[in-house]
């Protein structure tokens, strides 16, 4: 089942301009996928406020425009690729700018409810467990959500990372269990396992404007880098970077949720939380991959 036959398979009634304008929304998200049309343009060619397109497509298809023209993309890729087409050429084929963005669909997100963010942790099972990746030691941790924390340390430094991580969550439960970190550790570091049939499912523990910085690490392309003032403008708070950065330097899930990414308005290398020498490893890794 592909992801229009989904929608429409949904019980919408063919009542009102309402059901009108969802179905003109599909048609061209069906047709130009190609475009990514973003939702003011979606808006303006069936006449509503981007709000509005966004509340009312939402209500009716149970996901939001952009959510649909995701799934959709996905939905060409995977045909694609099954057909044995290359990751670039399946890219630029849907759309994409690269296989780095395309890689980003094929990771999953959701964020916890400001609830679950205040309540520090509290009801939430934390399992954990250290790998080796390329960057030294990961130590992982997972809920049955999903990966909500990777972060890196060096041998003899196990328990200050682990320590450090749990100041976030304070009241979570944590166990440690390899068993169940260690397919998350063997997927995150190995570019062959980024596949689109098999997303990655990842959970954002933060707060409403650290989601939203982290949402917008996860729009930089592989092999590419953003600025502070950048990210402040892309997420509508441009006088905000000083607001970013702290945001980006809490970001929970090191190299998933690519903060390493970000530089200084010079492009410089700024602070990382694991290091400037881990950060200057990152990049020049995620480069090789880009290119190859």
């Amino acid at each position: 089942m592909n992801a229009q036959t989904a929608i429409l398979q949904k019980d919408i009634t063919p009542q009102g301009g309402d059901y009108e304008t969802v179905r003109r929304v599909i048609e061209k998200i069906s047709l130009d996928y190609r475009d990514q049309p973003v939702l003011e343009e979606l808006a303006a060619e069936v006449g509503e406020t981007p709000t509005g397109l966004q509340k009312l497509f939402s209500r009716w298809a149970g996901l939001s425009p952009k959510a649909f023209l995701q799934a959709v993309t996905l939905d060409h890729a995977k045909r694609l690729l099954a057909q044995g087409m290359p990751l670039l050429e399946t890219s630029y084929e849907v759309g994409m700018s690269g296989p780095g963005r395309l890689h980003d669909l094929f990771v999953t997100h959701e964020a916890m409810s400001p609830g679950d963010y205040k309540s520090r942790g509290a009801g939430l099972t934390m399992r954990y467990g250290f790998h080796i990746s390329p960057f030294g030691l990961a130590l992982v941790m997972v809920t049955e959500r999903g990966l909500a924390g990777l972060a890196f340390a060096d041998l003899g430094g196990e328990m200050a990372a682990l320590e450090d991580m749990r100041g976030r969550w304070p009241n979570a439960a944590y166990v440690e269990d390899i068993a169940a970190t260690a397919p998350y550790a063997a997927r995150v570091f190995d570019p062959a396992r980024w596949r689109s049939e098999q997303p990655l499912r990842i959970v954002l523990i933060g707060t409403d404007f650290q989601v939203r910085v982290w949402e917008a690490l996860l729009r930089i392309p592989l092999g590419r880098a953003c600025t502070y003032s950048a990210l402040a403008s892309g997420i509508g708070a441009p006088s905000a970077s000083r607001a970013v950065g702290a945001a980006v330097g809490a970001n929970p899930l090191s190299f998933v949720v690519p903060c390493h990414r970000a530089l200084g308005k010079s492009g410089a290398l700024t602070g990382y939380h694991w290091g400037l020498t881990r950060k200057r490893a990152i990049l020049g890794w995620e480069a090789g991959v880009a290119n190859a």
